[in-house]
């Protein structure tokens, strides 16, 4: 069960955002991700629950954040509950799309797991509902993923598989690239892994 901490920053001007304190685990129905944020101050800055079922679709999603909270899953292509500070208020939302994304390492390697990539598969389209900083607001963005890269690392534990990733935001064009380890982000923009107590976890290969 890997756990760690990642720090997010503004992947623009590089200021320090948050950092995230993780562990997640693969298990008989799929993986799970929990984390706790804490400002660069070290306030309670939010959290994230994020559950996927064996094919990488999201069974339960629990965002917290500036008091603000989304419940989510996929059902009819993914829906979600938002609520306010306030607790009095609560918008249902509901989309065609695959899967739920946001700040979190936790969306990088959810839809690495669902869309199941390997070196010999096309870039893939994937839309995804993107909550967004500080209020998690809801927006729909439409992505590209290639599998560039899978590379092995020797190890103290043994060989870690890296698999890099090309990202396209397919509205504007711009790329990034992703390193990902099993169930651990090892870099992407705005994102840093600082500490990992335990290796990542590997999943089965794809059939």
């Amino acid at each position: 069960m890997p756990r760690g901490r990642y720090s997010l920053h503004d992947p623009h001007d590089h200021t320090p955002l948050a950092e995230e304190h993780f562990q997640c685990a693969p298990g008989p129905s799929g993986w799970r991700y929990v984390s706790q944020l804490t400002t660069p101050t070290g306030d309670h800055h939010g959290s994230v629950d994020l559950a996927l079922d064996e094919l990488g679709r999201p069974i339960r999603l629990e965002l917290h954040a500036a008091s603000w909270q989304v419940r989510g899953a996929a059902l009819d292509g993914v829906t979600w509950v938002r609520t306010d500070p306030t607790g009095a208020h609560a918008t249902e939302g509901n989309t065609p799309a695959h899967a739920f994304t946001g700040t979190s390492p936790a969306f990088l390697v959810a839809t690495t797991r669902l869309l199941r990539l390997t070196a010999s598969s096309a870039a893939t389209r994937v839309r995804l509902v993107a909550f967004t900083d500080p209020v998690l607001a809801p927006r729909t963005v439409d992505q590209s993923w290639a599998l560039l890269n899978r590379e092995a690392h020797a190890t103290d534990n043994g060989p870690l598989t890296v698999d890099e990733y090309q990202v396209t935001a397919l509205d504007t064009g711009e790329q990034h690239t992703v390193h990902i380890a099993g169930d651990v982000v090892l870099a992407a923009p705005g994102i840093e892994l600082e500490h990992l107590e335990t290796p990542p976890s590997t999943f089965p290969e794809t059939p």
